[in-house]
Formats: C-alpha cells, sequence, structure tokens
C-alpha cells in the first residue's frame, strides 16, 4: 500500500472509516490496483440506499461470513463502491459520507462538489 493510496478527498491522510471495512478489512477506504469496485466512499447508509442497492443486485443486508462482511443495517458505516454511491445519487438516496475517510479515488468516479453536498463530521 502506497502513500499516495492513503489520502482522502481533501487532500489529507485518510482517516478510518469503521471497523472490519475496506478491501482489506482494515477501517479504512484503501483502493489497491485490483479492487476494480473503487471501494473508495466512506459513506452512512440507509435504509433506501440498502433496497435500493439489493433491487439491482448488490446485496449489502445479507451477512457473507467467508468474505468478512457482515451485512448492513441503517446507520452502519462502510466503504462503498464509488460508482454504487453515485448510482444512489442519481436515483436521489446518496447516503452521507465522511469526506475524511473517503480515499480521493472517489474523485475518479464523483465530483468532488458533490461529495461535499452529502458530507457529515464522523461522530465516533
Amino acid at each position: 500500500m502506497s502513500n499516495r493510496n492513503s489520502i482522502n478527498v481533501l487532500g489529507t491522510p485518510l482517516m478510518p472509516c469503521c471497523s472490519g471495512t475496506g478491501i482489506y478489512r482494515d477501517g479504512s477506504c484503501h483502493v489497491p490496483a485490483g479492487d476494480t469496485g473503487n471501494h473508495s466512499v466512506c459513506a452512512i447508509v440507509t435504509d433506501a440506499f440498502l433496497q435500493q442497492q439489493a433491487w439491482c443486485g448488490n446485496d449489502l443486508i445479507t451477512p457473507i461470513p467467508q468474505q468478512q462482511f457482515p451485512g448492513l443495517k441503517a446507520g452502519d458505516k462502510w466503504c462503498l463502491c464509488a460508482k454504487r454511491w453515485m448510482q444512489g445519487y442519481e436515483q436521489g438516496i446518496a447516503p452521507a459520507v465522511i469526506l475524511e475517510s473517503t480515499n480521493h479515488k472517489a474523485l475518479q468516479d464523483i465530483p468532488l462538489q458533490v461529495l461535499q453536498a452529502h458530507a457529515v463530521k464522523d461522530d465516533s
């Protein structure tokens, strides 16, 4: 993992998102070269987003223990695929994001202004 992969969308050091998330399940939204899904957006998921994703074939609700995936419920933080987050945005149900914990690689798929419009401060 390079230092460049540890930068957030604000250009500062990438902060942790939540325990167990990320491609490495290390709590951070690192995006290695092999992460074709670009799991870069630290979001606080909503029921509407989870239901919309399940409807389009991306079930984020059902646990998958063999992939260390607990299944998500409204209010959980998770490193989401940038394109899936953008899909939610286009449908008017994008979940809130934590900019300090969102990898700069999210900007490949999402304009910074859009992320900023959905930003919240991390209270944990």
